[in-house]
């Protein structure tokens, strides 16, 4: 979804698949000097889309416009490496494309990864801390528990929030990448304790079942998690089905789905 301004863009399709979008200069007024455009990533075809409308935008305001971007979402922000000589570096080759565009800002938001904001220009980044507010909020209990997945998430959350936590120690099979086990630190906290873990992305959630079962063997009461962006693949997994986590919190930066184990916390304009 794409929205100019507040409103949302309509795009239909020729016959051939092609893109075709219409403004009524008449009854909307869609643009001005300084234009925001608002990116909800919904799929790549949508990089087409906002290619034609970024150029649209300048040939009506002018080349020197303040066009800026808001995308909450990084499309390819794991794939922020090439390891292997058959992998491709596709956050590379998506940050060059949003580059050429040539915004005077992007706003992203917590992002997965570092490289993702090295690579944008102009970027700014926007922090989850008042959506892990809204989550401890709405939890509402006290002698509340923080648990981050691994140190990294640690380093990066334990400095917006400040909340005793604990962290994992994630295990692999250094063959298949694959979590094999997950130890935490200073166990001795989460007896009786009600813990939210906090992270920045989930797919199918193996980390989270790993963590969650870890925290249950230290004798944690209930168990909440947060995740500022949530893969509608979150259904595959067990996050939602094993009874180990009793809540998801996330935002509306990718989830498009519902039920009634996740609450959605809407992006603040």
């Amino acid at each position: 979804m794409i929205l100019v301004n507040g409103q949302k863009i309509e795009f239909t399709r020729f016959p051939d698949g092609t893109t075709s979008f219409r403004f009524d200069p008449e009854s909307q007024n869609w643009f001005d000097e300084s234009t925001a455009i608002v990116w909800m990533y919904d799929g790549d075809h949508e990089c087409i889309l906002l290619w034609h409308l970024v150029h649209h935008i300048r040939s009506v305001v002018g080349q020197d416009a303040f066009v800026q971007l808001v995308m909450p979402y990084i499309p390819n922000a794991r794939m922020d490496r090439a390891k292997k000589a058959d992998e491709v570096f596709t956050l590379k080759w998506f940050a060059d494309f949003i580059n050429a565009l040539h915004f005077c800002r992007v706003t992203v938001f917590d992002p997965h990864s570092n490289v993702a904001t090295a690579l944008i220009n102009n970027v700014y980044v926007a922090q989850p801390t008042w959506y892990i507010g809204r989550a401890i909020s709405a939890i509402g209990v006290e002698n509340l528990l923080l648990c981050y997945p691994d140190e990294g998430a640690a380093k990066r959350y334990s400095e917006l929030m400040p909340a005793e936590y604990i962290f994992g120690i994630k295990h692999r099979d250094w063959r298949t990448g694959k979590i094999e086990r997950l130890e935490l630190t200073s166990t001795e906290k989460v007896e009786g304790r009600h813990v939210l873990i906090v992270d920045d992305i989930c797919s199918r959630g193996g980390t989270f079942t790993h963590t969650a079962r870890a925290l249950k063997e230290a004798g944690a009461k209930d168990i909440y998690l947060y995740v500022s962006h949530c893969e509608n693949a979150i259904f595959d997994g067990l996050v939602l089905t094993d009874g180990l986590i009793r809540h998801v919190f996330t935002t509306d930066s990718i989830y498009r789905g519902e039920h009634e184990n996740i609450t959605v916390i809407k992006r603040r304009e």
